[in-house]
């Protein structure tokens, strides 16, 4: 189910923040940004399936070795398959720019969905 505009521009908002107010976690998590490319997905499907023959081969021919063997070649599919792609220049420069922005470059007057969030949880977390 796709997300509204509102849902989208939120969401939008939330990671500028956290690339702006968090830059130490996004670069230690973001290292491994991407998302998997139809070619890894189709290449790690075919790798899968054919461990998973192999798997059942073993079974058949109650060859232990085959079947860990084909064990091995499915978890391998499955890697290839999830791995991310290379990040393109287009997404590095946008990152780059989240995560080297400060706080400091809004006017004093404006707070974002963050800051008003993070209030109220100061607030409640004071009533304790």
């Amino acid at each position: 189910m796709p997300l509204s505009e509102q849902e989208q521009r939120l969401l939008d908002e939330m990671e500028r923040n956290l690339y702006r107010n968090d830059a130490d976690f996004v670069s230690t998590v973001g290292d491994r940004r991407g998302r998997p490319t139809y070619r890894s997905i189709a290449l790690g499907s075919v790798i899968t399936i054919v461990g998973a023959a192999a798997l059942v081969l073993g079974v058949v021919l109650q060859q232990p070795l085959v079947g860990i063997f084909g064990f091995g070649v499915m978890l391998a599919g499955v890697l290839v398959a999830i791995s991310p792609g290379k990040a393109t220049t287009q997404e590095s420069n946008d990152r780059g720019g989240f995560a080297s922005a400060s706080t400091g470059n809004r006017p004093k007057g404006s707070t974002t969905f963050m800051d008003r969030m993070n209030d109220r949880w100061d607030k409640r977390q004071g009533d304790h």
